[in-house]
Formats: C-alpha cells, structure tokens, sequence
C-alpha cells in the first residue's frame, strides 16, 4: 500500500479545495494518506483535513515560511519524505504547487507526472495532445510525485479526524536568499478562479482596461469569478493572479463566460476543461467559437450588461 503524503495549500486561512479533493481521492483509493501544512499561524488548519481522509497533518508552522516561497517549502517536503519514508507525493495544480513540486522532483530525483485527472493508487490518468486522448502514466523512480489539474477532483468528506504533528522547519542556507516583496492575488477581489464554479474572463476585444467592469458585474451577478488572458494581464490591465492559460492557471468551473477572448491556443489549454463555455465576440470567425458550447456573435458592450440585467432579475 502506498504511503502518500498531500501538500495542503491555503490561502486566507483555509486550505484551498483542491488539495482537499487530491486528499480526498487518495482515501478513497486506499492509501494510507497524510497531509501537510506549511507556513505561520497554520495550525488550525491542520485539524479540518482528517474530515477528507487524512489520517496524520504534519504542521509546518514558523514565520520563516510565512511567505507562500517554494524553496523552503521544498526543505520540509524533502525532509518529510525521508524521515517518514513517504513513496508518493500528490499536489493539486497552482503556481505556488508547480514550482515545489518540480524543485521537490529535482530535490529527491523523483518522476513528476503532471495534470493528472485521476489516480487509482498506482497508475494515474492525463490527458494528452490538446485533451484529445486519456493516458495512463505510471512511475519508475522509488518516490512518486503527481500533480492534479485544478477542478478534477472535488472534495467528498468522509467524518474521520486526523493526528497533527509539528514538524521542525530546518531550511537550506540557499532557501533563505529570496525574499517576497508582494503578493498580486490580493489585487484580485472576489472569489479564486480555481475555486469558482462560474468564470467571467475577458480579452483585449474589451477594448480598455476599465472594461472589465463589464466582466466583474457579469460575475458578481452571477456568483463567480473574473479572469482574464494573457494579453491583457501583460498590458497591466489586470492582476496576473487572474490570468488563464498556458502560462497561468488551468481552471475547470460549471460555467465559464467568455468576452472578447480569440481563443489562441495558449488560452484554451488553461480553460478547455470547462463545463459549459460560452464566448462573446463581435468577430464571427473568432477560434474560441469553434470549442464553445454557446457562441454570441455582437457587441459585448451591449449584450454583457444586458445578460447581468437579467441574471439579476432571475435571482430576484
């Protein structure tokens, strides 16, 4: 039986969905599963994990932490797994999960197999090419480390409670070197867009940044979340902490809404799990039309403040 261990992110004093839903699958599957919480003030945390499967949480808790920094995060992982003789590692998919998982593969030579949407103790399942094929992936190094795409596995409690154990931080002089000056997921007001179940995103079809007032009304009303693309995060129009795609965050909500977006390829490999997607577009020809379950082809400035009107009155 494997012995796995789950890097528990949390952010706002939570441990985010994701990990909880990678727990909740390793318990199901069998394994005998732990978890760990990394940063300062986190003990608290700690506790809720044994409701999705977590047998023992091991608390890393030191102002050294503090910052979500993936370096000293590595230090604990790596010692954890040697001293506690962990064979596999399972992560759910975010920038800060990305960055200690693959310094942890190099840390502990172990294989990383990443995106996964499914894991049955052994063999893991990814998709491949573009989503157009599901493959299993298995491991040959002694260490086993897996990423899961966000939204793949939701969280299922299951009532037990878990042992929670402090663990002794003890860092690499190299891990002390960077410092975090700031952190632009505050910028972002509203729900996570890994969390969220509705996504409003916007392109550069919106024309201005202030624009996106039109997306964050659209989401308000609809209970969800604004993201954005590439284009617009790297004009400054918005945070990158929202940003989908290739070269920010896969997200796979119920509903995702989509104005003023082409659909380049970069963006849809960050969103194509998605739901439902509905896309906005005053170009007929736009690529995002040709993956999408609903198309509207006109003027977003027109028809996203009217769509907000009547979500609103429906709820009302």
């Amino acid at each position: 039986m494997a012995k796995t261990l789950v890097f528990l992110e949390h952010h706002d004093d939570a441990i985010q969905k994701g990990p909880l839903g990678v727990l909740a699958k390793a318990a199901q599957v069998g394994a005998d599963v732990d978890g760990v919480v990394v940063g300062s003030g986190v003990k608290e945390l700690a506790a809720r994990a044994g409701a999705f499967g977590a047998q023992t949480v091991h608390v890393a808790d030191d102002e050294r932490v503090a910052a979500p920094l993936p370096q000293p995060r590595v230090d604990v992982l790596a010692k954890l797994v040697r001293d506690e003789e962990y064979d596999t590692v399972l992560f759910a998919q975010s920038i800060l999960a990305a960055d200690v998982a693959a310094g942890l593969a190099a840390r502990l030579n172990a294989g990383l197999n990443w995106g996964l949407v499914d894991f049955d103790g052994e063999t893991g399942r990814a998709p491949q090419l573009q989503d157009t094929v599901v493959v299993d992936v298995g491991w040959s190094t002694p260490v086993r480390l897996g990423i899961f795409r966000a939204g793949a596995l939701d969280p299922s409690e299951t009532g037990g409670s878990a042992e929670v154990r402090d663990v002794a931080v003890e860092l690499e002089d190299f891990s002390t070197q960077a410092e975090m000056l700031e952190q632009a997921h505050a910028e972002q007001q509203g729900p996570s867009i890994e969390d969220a179940d509705v996504i409003v995103a916007g392109g550069r079809g919106l024309g201005e940044p202030e624009k996106f007032a039109l997306a964050e009304e659209l989401a308000k009303a609809l209970g969800g979340a604004v993201a954005a693309t590439r284009a617009v995060v790297d004009a400054g129009w918005y945070p990158y902490s929202a940003q989908v795609g290739q070269t920010g965050k896969t997200v796979s909500p119920k509903l995702y809404v989509a104005l003023g977006i082409s659909g380049a390829i970069q963006h849809k490999v960050g969103m194509q799990g998605s739901n439902v997607i509905v896309a906005i577009n005053k170009d007929p020809n736009a690529p995002i039309f040709e993956f999408s379950d609903l198309g509207v082809v006109g003027d977003l400035n027109q028809i996203a403040p009217k769509l907000a009107e009547l979500v609103r009155a429906r709820k009302g």
